[in-house]
C-alpha cells in the first residue's frame, strides 16, 4: 500500500491521472488530481485554476437573493429545507472539481489518489495541514464516519452512491482505503472524491436526521455567524482556513462576509435587487431580461448584465408526467399531450422568440441524440432493448412537433386525437372520455412562478380545445417543493442540470429504483429496464467516445418515453449584478462562479 506523500505537487513526475495502470488490482502511484476519461488538464504543480483570479483583493460582503424559505442548515438529510451553501462554503470534501473540464477532481482535503486500473478501490491521502474551522485535524476517521453516517442516514443519493463501497479501512491516521467489490463503475472514486467530509467529535449521530438551525462544523472557508431561520444566513470567512493557499484555492474564497436573503415571493425578489439591497441574480424570465431592467441604476452602468456562454448542455425546462398517476400511465396520452403543447405561441407571445427546444435532455452539446442518428456502438448498446427505442429517434429522424402558432393548429389535434382513440379515449360532446370507465381525462399542473403559471394556462386553454380538462394550482416555493419531493403532482415544471460527465446521478434522476424513493428526481416515475442498462454502461465506459454513445443511447431511450414535454431550453447564463461587484475575465466551462468574485475596491482620494 502506497503510504502518504506530503504535500501537492508531490507526485511531479509521476504519470497524470489514473488511467495509467496497466494491471488490473494493481494500484498506480498516488496522484494529485483523477479525470473521469482521460487525463487532468492541469499539471502537477498547477499554481492556479484558469478561470480565479490570484490577485483578486479579500474583503468586503456579497449578498445573495435566493427564492423560498429555509428552516434547517443540514443538507445531508431528506428533512427540511436547507441552505444548500452549507456544503462547499463551510463542508468540503476529499477533492474539488475543475470547473474548467468535464469532470476531474484536484486535491483538497485529500492531496492525492490512488486506485488501479479497473477502479476497483481508491485509496485518499489526507493533506497534513487540514483542520476542521474549531481547529482540529481532519482525519482517517472522519472520512469512515462521514462515509458511515451519509451511506445509512444522508439523503437517497448518498444513500445509493455510498452503498456500492465494500468495505472501509483506515490505513493510518491520514489514509483511507475504499473497496469496491467488484461493482462494475468507473465513476466510484470520484464520487467518493466528493463525499463532504463531516467532524467526528461534533455530531450527534442519533439526532443527525433531524432538522437543526445550529451553525454546522466544516473545514471550508466560512463558518456561519448568524441565522435569521426562514430569512437570511450569514457566513464568515475564517482567517486561519487551512487551504487559502492551496492553488486550488488562490483566487477564491475574496469575500469576508457572505449572506443569503431569502424571498418567498419572486416580484419581491426583483424589486428588492433593484434596490440594491442584494448584489447579483440569476435571469431565468426572459420577460424580465429583455423589458424589466429599464431603471436608472442599470442605465447609468451601476448596473452590470452578462450573458455567459457555457459548454455545458443547455439547460432545458421540461412538463413533466409523473406516469404514477394512471392517466399518464398510457404513452400514448403523452405523446399525444406533447402534440397539443404550442411551443412556438408561447415563445413568441412570452418570451420574445429568445429560447430554443430541443428533444432530449442534453441539448446542445455533444451528449445530445436529437436529430442525430445512432452509429454502430449505440445500436449495440441498444439491441437488447429495441422495443424500448422508437425507429425515428434511432434514426435521427424525429423532430418535436412544429405547431403553426396559433394556439389552435388543426393538424396537431388531428394527430393528438388519433393517439388519443388508440389508448380508449374519445370525445363525449365536450369532454374527452375513456370509452370504458367514462373516466374525463382530466388533470392537475402544480406551479410556483409566474412563468409556470403562464405557460401552464396557455396549455390548459389549448388542451380545453381537445376536451381534455386541466386546473392550474399556484403555490408558494415551500409548498412546491414538499409536492415535488412527495411525487404529489400530476404534472409540474422541473429541470435537470446536466454536466458533460453524467454518471451516478442518473440513476437518481431516473433509474428504476429511485422511482420509488421519495426525495430522489425521478419525478415522472420511469421504470423502465433500457434506462437503467444504459446507465449501467455509462458508468462502466472507460473511453470518452464509448462513454459518449452511453449517454446518447440513454438520451435516446428517455425520448423514446415520452416522460416530458420540452419546453425551452436557454442557451445562455442571464447574470445582473451591482458593479461593485467584480468577476475574472475569464470564464469556467461550467459558467458564472461567485467564489471566484471579489468587491471592487473603493476609489483612492483624490
Amino acid at each position: 500500500m502506497p503510504r502518504y506523500r506530503n504535500r501537492i505537487g508531490a507526485c511531479l513526475g509521476l504519470a497524470v491521472g489514473l488511467l495509467v495502470a496497466g494491471t488490473e488490482g494493481i494500484s498506480a502511484s498516488p496522484s494529485y488530481a483523477i479525470a473521469m476519461h482521460g487525463e487532468p488538464a492541469l499539471p502537477a504543480d498547477f499554481s492556479q485554476m484558469p478561470y480565479a483570479n490570484p490577485d483578486a483583493p479579500k474583503g468586503g460582503r456579497l449578498v445573495q437573493g435566493l427564492p423560498g424559505s429555509f428552516d434547517s442548515l443540514n443538507p445531508f438529510i431528506v428533512k427540511g429545507f436547507a441552505l444548500q451553501q452549507i456544503r462547499g462554503f463551510v463542508v468540503e470534501s476529499l477533492m474539488a472539481r475543475g470547473n474548467n473540464e468535464p469532470f476531474t477532481l484536484y486535491g483538497l482535503l485529500a492531496d492525492s489518489i490512488d486506485t488501479d486500473d479497473a477502479r476497483t478501490h481508491a485509496t485518499f491521502h489526507l493533506n497534513p495541514l487540514a483542520r476542521f474551522s474549531d481547529g482540529q485535524p481532519v482525519r482517517a476517521e472522519d472520512v469512515l464516519f462521514s462515509w458511515q453516517l451519509l451511506r445509512d442516514k444522508g439523503r437517497p443519493n448518498h444513500r445509493q452512491y455510498y452503498s456500492k463501497v465494500a468495505t472501509a479501512e483506515a490505513i493510518d491516521e491520514r489514509t483511507v482505503r475504499f473497496d469496491f467489490g467488484g461493482a462494475r463503475d468507473r465513476e466510484l472514486p470520484l464520487i467518493l472524491g466528493l463525499m463532504p467530509i463531516l467532524p467526528k467529535h461534533a455530531i450527534d449521530v442519533a439526532t443527525f436526521e433531524q432538522t437543526s438551525m445550529a451553525a454546522p462544523l466544516g473545514s471550508g472557508p466560512y463558518h456561519v455567524t448568524a441565522v435569521k431561520p426562514g430569512a437570511s444566513v450569514t457566513l464568515t470567512r475564517n482567517p486561519d482556513y487551512w487551504g487559502r493557499d492551496l492553488p486550488i484555492n488562490r483566487g477564491l474564497w475574496n469575500f469576508d462576509e457572505i449572506r443569503f436573503d431569502f424571498y418567498r415571493e419572486a416580484n419581491s425578489q426583483f424589486e428588492a435587487f433593484k434596490r440594491g439591497l442584494y448584489d447579483f441574480r440569476v435571469e431565468n424570465e426572459p420577460l424580465r431580461w429583455h423589458d424589466g431592467y429599464n431603471f436608472p441604476a442599470a442605465r447609468n452602468g451601476q448596473l452590470v448584465r452578462d450573458a455567459i456562454k457555457t459548454g455545458l448542455p443547455a439547460p432545458s425546462e421540461f412538463l413533466v408526467f409523473n406516469t404514477r398517476r394512471p392517466m399518464f400511465s398510457d404513452i400514448r396520452v403523452r405523446e399525444a399531450l406533447t402534440l397539443l403543447f404550442d411551443s412556438e405561441w408561447i415563445n413568441r407571445n412570452y418570451f420574445f422568440g429568445l429560447y430554443s427546444r430541443a428533444g432530449g435532455f442534453f441539448a446542445g452539446s455533444e451528449l445530445s441524440a436529437y436529430a442525430r442518428p445512432a452509429d454502430e456502438r449505440e445500436r449495440s448498446l441498444l439491441k437488447p432493448f429495441a422495443s424500448a427505442v422508437r425507429y425515428d429517434i434511432l434514426d435521427g429522424s424525429y423532430r418535436l412537433p412544429v405547431t403553426d402558432g396559433s394556439g389552435r393548429d388543426r393538424k396537431a389535434l388531428r394527430a393528438a386525437f388519433a393517439l388519443l382513440s388508440q389508448a380508449g379515449y374519445e370525445l363525449d360532446g365536450t369532454v374527452m372520455r375513456h370509452r370504458s370507465t367514462k373516466a374525463p381525462l382530466a388533470f392537475e399542473i402544480l406551479v410556483t412562478t409566474r412563468d409556470q403559471e403562464r405557460i401552464a394556462l396557455t396549455f390548459a386553454r389549448d388542451l380545453k380545445r381537445a376536451g381534455i380538462g386541466v386546473s392550474v394550482r399556484s403555490v408558494d416555493g415551500v409548498q412546491f417543493d414538499q409536492r415535488r419531493l412527495g411525487f404529489d403532482f400530476d404534472m409540474i415544471q422541473n429541470r435537470w442540470d446536466q454536466s458533460l460527465s453524467p454518471g451516478n446521478e442518473q440513476s437518481f434522476y431516473w433509474g428504476s429504483e429511485a422511482a420509488d424513493i421519495a426525495g430522489t428526481r425521478n419525478y415522472m416515475g420511469a421504470k423502465n429496464p433500457a434506462v437503467d442498462a444504459m446507465i449501467a454502461a455509462l458508468l462502466e465506459a472507460r473511453s470518452r467516445p464509448d462513454f459518449v454513445d452511453a449517454v446518447r443511447a440513454l438520451d435516446r431511450v428517455l425520448m423514446s418515453g415520452f416522460y416530458v414535454i420540452p419546453v425551452y431550453n436557454l442557451q445562455e447564463q442571464w447574470i445582473a449584478r451591482w458593479n461593485r461587484i467584480e468577476r475574472p475575465a475569464a470564464t469556467a466551462l461550467t459558467g458564472y462562479l461567485p467564489e471566484t468574485w471579489w468587491q471592487r475596491p473603493p476609489k483612492p482620494s483624490q
